[in-house]
């Protein structure tokens, strides 16, 4: 039996790694995945979904963790999670909740302030933006 940090621990790898089967590997059938204030996905189906849009419309995910906590089957995390979509990508502070069972996790709750999401989303569309338009300017000058 795998300790429940280490079942945590490993699936944010696989997350990073943009291994949805690898994460789903270590999510039971009835997992219930919530980012608060959002509607919870409910079940291993509701929660691929949400996690295939990850590679679909991103091309990174890093779960920098900064704080790791277990106490019996519930895991804390205080992590930095930077989104990644091209050029552009967003660093947020995000505290999860997880529950593991059997080493399978049951429940993965993500609280994260909006605010803050919002503008590191900003400060990264300005900064793929901005670097867009070095890549225009170079060319123009005959640079690579």
């Amino acid at each position: 039996m795998t300790e429940p940090q280490d079942v945590v621990e490993h699936f944010l790898r696989a997350l990073e790694n943009l291994d949805i089967d690898g994460a789903l590997a270590f999510a039971s059938d009835d997992i219930v995945y919530q980012n608060v204030p959002l509607p919870p996905a409910r079940g291993r189906a509701a929660v691929e979904k949400q996690l295939r849009l990850l590679t679909r419309f991103g091309t990174g995910f890093e779960a920098r963790t900064r704080h790791i906590a277990a106490n019996g089957p519930i895991v804390l995390t205080e992590r930095t999670d930077v989104l990644r979509s091209g050029a552009w990508e967003a660093k947020f502070w995000v505290c999860g909740t997880f529950e593991v069972v059997d080493d399978e996790i049951v429940l993965w709750r993500d609280y994260f302030d909006w605010t803050t999401f919002l503008a590191a989303s900003a400060k990264g569309a300005g900064l793929a933006a901005l670097a867009g338009a070095r890549t225009l300017l170079a060319r123009a000058r005959g640079e690579r």
